[in-house]
């Protein structure tokens, strides 16, 4: 390892930069530095990298097993356990669908029988301005609520489909993009503790989670609602501006995140992504 990598804040709630890191050139030092920083920083931002496919890959590798997303049509063709977020189609025009893809709070995948560890997002290409990507900090958000709150949570278990919560039929409805499998209806308690570091974390997403064991429609999307409205005040809230080069990886247990969508979709907009498993 030459020399020490450094941490940087960002971010007031979460958003910590890495300095001194080449992600193309990690040593098992590094690396390891890189996870004990993970565990209590859950948003990471590594500057002026220069990845393809294929590294990200191996970089996502280090931490478990990267695995295919659900929408085939963002599949990168060689590596298809890493995927494309753009606003570009393959003849050049504007992708409707990729414009407003994931532009509301969530977590990913909580509609997976397993769930990730974390997610890497690399910008090739960015807006000349905005265009950036949201993190809200769940275990703050969760110390933050009221007592009365807490109780309430501790006992409820959330219903989690793809897409079909508020949010996602707010910004989706019918058209939630091409599966190469159905997915069905989970459970997941709406508290749980970090995997590391053991703390509480509000997993309660307004994408995915759609309803409660045992709770009314109305009255699941109203708690729902109210989790995201409080989660996602800025206290608890980093904004990402990205820069050509960021590889930025987030915990997928202890955030929520969303693209801002505040860029002209004229502008392009591409990034190479994974999602990493437990191995």
């Amino acid at each position: 390892m030459l020399g020490s990598p450094q941490l940087r804040p960002l971010g007031e709630a979460l958003g910590t930069e890495a300095l001194g890191v080449d992600l193309s050139r990690l040593d098992d030092e590094t690396f390891a530095w890189i996870g004990n920083a993970f565990a209590e920083h859950p948003v990471l931002v590594f500057r002026d990298q220069k990845l393809g496919a294929a590294d990200i890959a191996a970089f996502g590798r280090r931490f478990g097993v990267p695995r295919k997303h659900a929408l085939v049509k963002y599949r990168h063709p060689e590596h298809p356990e890493v995927s494309w977020l753009t606003n570009v189609e393959e003849d050049g025009r504007v992708d409707w669908y990729g414009v407003k893809r994931a532009t509301d709070w969530h977590t990913d995948s909580t509609y997976e029988e397993e769930l990730p560890l974390l997610a890497m997002l690399h910008a090739l290409e960015v807006p000349a301005s905005k265009g950036g990507t949201m993190f809200a900090h769940m275990q703050a958000a969760y110390a933050a609520l009221p007592a009365a709150m807490k109780e309430r949570l501790a006992g409820l278990v959330g219903l989690h489909g793809r897409s079909s919560g508020p949010a996602g039929e707010r910004l989706y409805g019918d058209d939630k993009g091409a599966t190469e499998r159905p997915y069905s209806e989970l459970p997941r308690p709406a508290v749980v503790p970090h995997p590391v570091n053991g703390r509480p974390i509000l997993f309660v997403n307004p994408m995915h989670t759609h309803g409660f064991v045992g709770v009314g429609r109305q009255a699941a999307w109203e708690l729902i609602e109210e989790l995201a409205a409080h989660s996602t005040q800025e206290r608890f809230v980093y904004y990402h501006s990205w820069q050509v080069g960021d590889l930025l990886i987030w915990d997928e247990r202890a955030t929520m995140h969303r693209g801002a969508g505040d860029y002209h979709p004229q502008e392009r907009r591409i990034m190479l992504r994974t999602i990493v498993y437990p191995n």
